[in-house]
């Protein structure tokens, strides 16, 4: 969507103030030994008393408020009552939501309790690499070339991407054109960014795997060669300089 009025904007700041509170609590919230559900059935009410109501559930029909997913997972991860977290899992937890006709995403990976396997690394390239690219984008930049940076600066610190996940437009639904904001460089896409249009960046930054695939149960994607990815994701507003951050409460 683009921002064409200040009751727009107003619109897209609740929202997002929303997802990101509801982010940033489930992370403080998940402790080892609790199921993903326990953590997930946390986050719904954190939705509810906001007044909104979860995108993945509300759109596809997910089960479950938010994704969260667990080491090997990427992303679309279920939060179900079997997953339990142990110290020094890498876990990401993705919100989503709708409030008032508006739609904001925010999602971000972490290391529960003591670093045990080594992922802080990945984790603080993700969040890196991310705020770098967002400091790039402005109307008239070609969204490939954001694909490139965020390709070049996972390879400098000895990472790769996910070539087929991809940041997207959002506010009027959960997503919107432009649906290939990639963490790669594709040539053929010439579109841009657009002044006061509202996208979710995110990247999504692997030890191993390029490539997401869909698991047996429908949902969750898991890398094509294996080890671990994490993601971190804003929503924001373009404009002629730095982005507005609508979901910077979430603290990632």
């Amino acid at each position: 969507m683009s921002i064409t009025s200040e009751s727009d904007l107003q619109g897209m700041k609740r929202v997002s103030e929303a997802v990101a509170t509801t982010l940033k609590e489930m992370r403080y919230y998940a402790r080892p030994g609790m199921s993903a559900k326990e953590v997930d059935e946390y986050g719904g009410e954190i939705l509810k008393k906001l007044g909104a109501k979860s995108a993945p559930r509300l759109t596809y029909g997910f089960p479950g408020w938010t994704c969260i997913s667990v080491n090997n997972e990427i992303a679309h991860g279920i939060p179900s009552a079997t997953k339990i977290l142990q110290e020094g899992d890498l876990v990401n937890i993705d919100v989503s939501a709708e409030l008032d006709g508006y739609w904001s995403d925010n999602g971000g990976s972490f290391v529960l309790g003591q670093d045990l396997h080594q992922h802080q690394p990945l984790v603080d390239a993700s969040r890196t690499i991310l705020y770098k690219a967002l400091h790039q984008i402005k109307g008239g930049v070609k969204i490939a070339d954001i694909g490139k940076l965020i390709e070049n600066e996972a390879g400098r610190a000895g990472f790769t991407v996910i070539r087929n996940l991809a940041g997207h437009g959002v506010g009027r639904s959960l997503h919107e054109a432009p649906e290939d904001i990639l963490n790669c460089y594709e040539r053929r896409n010439k579109e841009r960014f657009r002044k006061d249009s509202v996208v979710a960046v995110e990247t999504f930054i692997s030890t191993r795997s390029n490539y997401a695939n869909q698991a047996q149960d429908g949902w969750t994607l898991i890398g094509n060669r294996g080890g671990f990815v994490a993601q971190h994701e804003h929503t924001i507003v373009i404009t002629d300089g730095e982005p507005v951050i609508l979901t910077a409460a979430n603290e990632i």
